[in-house]
């Protein structure tokens, strides 16, 4: 629109509305330093992942995206670092750009949680990601295409009610079809979004393992002791909800997430967490950058 906003178009449809933030580097560490946050991990937005194209078109656009993001990272001056994209869609395909892109210097991968109607319980899936844990790339884990588009089709039911939906939706594949069984226990996981709804439904679905044997009968224990295998970010907007996601999750399987620098995410980055009473000081210090750092960072 102009140099200072822009507009994601899907097709040729206006998509989301944007800012420079999304390509201005200086715009980004100059409200990171507003905002006190030393240290950003960034990742393409969903919309881009491309899975639905052509093979050779979505591997085009992971290299695209992976070297431009490091073009951006290197203006940075070591505070901004990136997470990488790959064509999801073939698994031998996206183990080789996690390679490049990883000894380019990214830090880990982002992915979608399901290709089409393959969910993250099918076999290519969870050998990419058996392949993530081999070369200790972490995985942020994005919903993406989400389900319920004909019936929500209004007020952004699409993000307030499907998004958190496929988080959980996808959590559930891991654990119910037991493909943690499958997984080493290295590999790092994190769900965007506090992980959905799934914190806040999980007795419910405690209850139906310890009713229904066709919710165990690949399962071999509670739903609930999976939590030790992933991770969360922050991202849920309200006290009381991150004060039951870390007693869920665990204070250290909590880290920063804003959803910046998109219309819904954080405003005011790390506002909610510094000014929560509920939360102690060392419960911050994690969520704020050690988490993070020990998730991406440590050897």
């Amino acid at each position: 629109l102009d140099h200072d906003r822009g507009m994601l178009m899907l097709g040729e449809r206006e998509y989301r509305p944007v800012y420079s933030a999304c390509w201005d580097i200086s715009k980004r560490l100059e409200e990171m330093d507003r905002d006190g946050v030393h240290h950003q991990i960034m990742c393409v937005t969903p919309l881009l992942f491309a899975y639905e194209r052509k093979l050779s078109e979505a591997e085009d656009c992971a290299r695209l995206f992976n070297d431009l993001a490091l073009e951006m990272c290197a203006r940075s001056n070591g505070r901004i670092t990136a997470l990488a994209q790959v064509p999801l869609q073939d698994t031998d395909a996206s183990c080789r750009e996690l390679e490049r892109a990883i000894a380019h210097g990214h830090v880990g991968v982002q992915i979608g949680n399901h290709v089409a109607d393959r969910d993250l319980d099918d076999e290519g899936l969870i050998t990419f990601l058996q392949h993530c844990a081999s070369i200790d790339a972490p995985v942020l884990i994005h919903p993406w295409d989400m389900l319920g588009r004909e019936r929500m089709d209004r007020y952004m039911m699409q993000w307030l009610v499907a998004m958190p939906a496929e988080t959980q939706l996808s959590i559930l594949y891991l654990i119910l079809s037991g493909a943690f069984e499958r997984l080493p226990e290295s590999l790092k996981l994190c769900f965007a979004h506090g992980g959905g709804s799934f914190v806040f439904l999980l007795g419910r679905v405690d209850n139906a393992w310890r009713q229904r044997d066709i919710v165990r009968e690949k399962c071999p224990s509670l739903p609930s002791s999976y939590v030790s295998r992933f991770s969360v970010d922050s991202a849920v907007f309200d006290e009381a909800a991150l004060r039951l996601l870390i007693d869920v999750m665990g204070e250290e399987r909590v880290m920063f997430g804003t959803d910046y620098p998109f219309p819904l995410g954080e405003q005011d980055m790390g506002a909610l967490i510094r000014s929560a009473t509920s939360i102690s000081p060392d419960e911050q210090s994690k969520i704020l950058g050690l988490n993070a750092k020990s998730f991406f960072f440590a050897p």
